[in-house]
C-alpha cells in the first residue's frame, strides 16, 4: 500500500510566508560584455530568484558612467554585466531582508554600507568592507545569478545595472522617495554624489576659497556644483575638450582652460592666475601625470588636492616629496565621502525640495538597446551622462 501525504499551503496571498525560493526565474534584456575588446551584446539572460539578504530589482534607468569606458577591457572576467549606477523598483526579496520590500523604489549602490564593519562605525569612513566581496565578480554564496546561452556570467561591484532586472545584496540598496523620478536620481548612485561630495566631504571646501577641477565630464561638474554650493569664490576648469566649458560654466565653473593652449605646463600657469596656487584642486580624470599637476597647482602651504578619478591599482603615482612638504596634502574620495545607505536617500531628498538640479548633467537619454551608441557618445566627448532607459 502507497500512504500519500497531502500537504496544504498557505495562503498564497500573503507571501511574507514563503521564501525566496518560491518566485521564479524571469527573462529578461541584458548587456552582455563576452570578452575584452568586444561591444556589447544585447541578449536574453536569465536572472535567478534573490537568496538570501538579496533583492532582486527591475531596473527603470542606468547610466553610463567614465568608469565603465576603463572598465571595457579591464574586467578580470567575463562575461560580465557591467553598469552600477541606476534606479529601479525592488521585484522580490530573499528570506531575511528588512530594510525594503517590493514595490518600493531604491538606488543601487555600488559602494555597500554593512552598518557593523570598523569602516561603517567609524564617523569618518565610508569604504564599507563589504565591497572587497564585489571584486570577484560573484555573490556571497560564491555563484551568479545571471545565466545566459548555458553560461554563467559574472556580477559587476555587484550591481550589474546593464540589465532588466537584477539581484544585489541589500547593503547595496537604498530606498528612496516614492515621488523620486528614477531616469533622473539615478546620477546619485554614483557620478553626482561622487563629484558633490569631493567637494562638500572630502575637501570640505570654505567659502570665498578658490578651487581647480581637472576633468569636466559628469563627475567633474558635479564637483563645480559642489565648490559653487560651498560658497568658493572662484571655480577654474580644465580639459582638453573645449565643448564642455559652456556646460561648466553653466553649473559654476567661473573660467576654463585648455592646457593644450600654453606653451608651460598647466600647473605653471594656473599658479600663476591664482596668485601662488589654488586653495582645492580636484583631479576627476584618474590620469597619474595629472594628479601630480593637480597637486603642484595647489597652494603650497595649505593646499588641498582631491583624487576623484578612478586609477587601477596597477598604476603607481610619482610624486616628489618636495609638493607635500611645505604643507599641501594629496587625498583619495570614493563615492564623494557619503555613507551609501543613510545619505543616498537625504540627497534624493534634498533633489525633490529643489535644493539639487540634475538636469544640467544629463545631455542624453536613450533606450537601453542603443547602449552601443551611448559608447561612442562617451568616446567622442560628445555626452556629459547618458541615462538608458528600459
Amino acid at each position: 500500500m502507497i500512504n500519500i501525504r497531502i500537504l496544504t499551503l498557505p495562503n498564497l496571498s500573503n507571501l511574507s510566508f514563503f521564501p525566496h525560493f518560491i518566485f521564479q526565474v524571469i527573462r529578461c534584456r541584458a548587456a552582455v560584455l563576452w570578452k575584452p575588446d568586444a561591444p556589447f551584446s544585447i541578449e536574453e539572460v536569465e536572472v535567478a530568484p534573490p537568496k538570501a539578504k538579496e533583492v532582486r530589482i527591475k531596473i527603470v534607468a542606468t547610466g553610463l558612467c567614465g568608469s565603465e569606458m576603463k572598465m571595457l577591457n579591464n574586467c578580470q572576467r567575463f562575461p560580465i554585466i557591467l553598469g552600477h549606477e541606476a534606479a529601479g523598483i525592488v521585484e522580490s526579496v530573499g528570506e531575511g531582508v528588512s530594510t525594503v520590500k517590493k514595490g518600493d523604489k531604491v538606488i543601487t549602490l555600488f559602494l555597500p554600507q554593512c552598518g557593523e564593519c570598523t569602516s561603517c562605525l567609524n564617523i569618518g569612513g565610508n569604504v564599507c568592507i563589504k565591497v572587497k566581496e564585489s571584486y570577484d565578480g560573484l555573490m556571497s554564496d560564491g555563484t551568479t545569478r545571471f545565466t545566459c546561452k548555458g553560461k554563467s556570467i559574472y556580477h559587476f561591484a555587484n550591481t550589474s545595472t546593464f540589465s532588466e532586472y537584477t539581484v544585489m545584496r541589500e547593503i547595496s540598496v537604498a530606498k528612496v522617495d516614492a515621488g523620486a523620478p528614477l531616469e533622473k536620481v539615478c546620477l546619485i548612485s554614483c557620478g553626482f554624489s561622487t563629484g558633490y561630495g569631493a567637494a562638500i566631504n572630502t575637501a570640505k571646501v570654505t567659502a570665498g576659497s578658490t578651487c581647480v577641477v581637472f576633468g569636466l565630464g559628469g563627475v567633474g561638474l558635479s564637483v563645480i556644483m559642489g565648490c559653487k554650493a560651498a560658497g568658493a569664490a572662484r571655480i577654474i576648469g580644465v580639459d582638453i575638450n573645449k565643448d564642455k566649458f559652456e556646460k561648466a560654466k553653466e553649473v559654476g565653473a567661473t573660467e576654463c582652460i585648455n592646457p593644450q593652449d600654453f606653451k608651460k605646463p598647466i600647473q605653471e600657469i594656473l599658479f600663476e592666475m591664482t596668485n601662488a596656487g589654488a586653495d582645492f584642486c580636484f583631479e576627476v580624470i584618474g590620469n597619474p601625470e595629472t594628479v601630480v599637476a593637480a597637486l603642484a597647482s595647489c597652494h603650497e602651504s595649505h593646499g588641498v588636492c582631491v583624487i576623484v578619478g578612478w586609477i587601477s591599482a596597477s598604476v603607481q603615482l610619482s610624486i616628489s616629496g618636495l609638493l607635500l612638504f611645505s604643507g599641501r596634502s594629496l587625498k583619495g574620495s570614493i563615492f564623494g565621502g557619503w555613507k551609501s545607505r543613510d545619505d543616498v536617500p537625504k540627497l534624493v531628498s534634498d533633489y525633490m525640495a529643489k535644493k539639487l538640479n540634475l538636469n544640467p548633467l544629463i545631455t542624453h537619454t536613450l533606450n537601453f538597446d542603443k547602449i552601443s551608441e551611448a559608447v561612442e557618445l562617451m568616446k567622442t566627448g560628445k555626452c556629459i551622462r547618458c541615462i538608458l532607459t528600459f
